[in-house]
């Protein structure tokens, strides 16, 4: 199974983008994964909110494919431990779907055309994020759960 992180727009901040590069390197030596970025769009000033979400919405449907388990980060999702998040990811892991496909939307969210989409709802924190700094501390959250289910010393509980 290929774990896929779908976000829109890069990350600017060169700091944000080495930690993340350096987790995803991690993360690399359990499992296929990577992040796939959705060009900014242009011209979003001339664009209502709605509108944004829309077009956000047909680049993120290209990039999915029928068979993907398709997981938004939203903050009306599930929370969960990071014990449990690593039983979550294993359990997905054994259900054998091709991807595992987690969403991180634009400022303004996702369209309802992509929350239908949706298998599950997950949410890291109920807490705002900044859209660069919730890539890192997503990917800092899988490289944690498969240091969980490796029985690795990176976790304390």
């Amino acid at each position: 199974m290929k774990t896929i992180l779908l976000v829109v727009g890069k990350t600017t901040d060169s700091h944000i983008e080495a930690l993340t590069k350096d987790y995803v390197s991690r993360i690399g030596h359990y499992m296929p994964f990577s992040i796939e970025v959705i060009p900014e769009l242009r011209n979003a000033k001339s664009l209502t909110f709605d509108q944004q979400k829309e077009r956000e919405a047909e680049y993120i449907r290209k990039q999915l494919q029928p068979a993907d388990y398709v997981v938004m980060l939203d903050e009306h999702g599930t929370e969960r431990r990071s014990v449990d998040f690593a039983k979550w990811i294993q359990k997905k892991t054994l259900s054998a779907p091709r991807r595992l496909v987690f969403l991180v939307g634009g400022p303004y969210g996702f369209s309802p055309q992509i929350h239908s989409l949706a298998n599950e709802k997950i949410s890291i924190s109920q807490m705002t994020f900044s859209h660069q700094m919730i890539r890192l501390l997503f990917v800092e959250q899988i490289y944690r759960a498969m240091t969980i289910l490796h029985g690795e010393p990176y976790h304390h509980e």
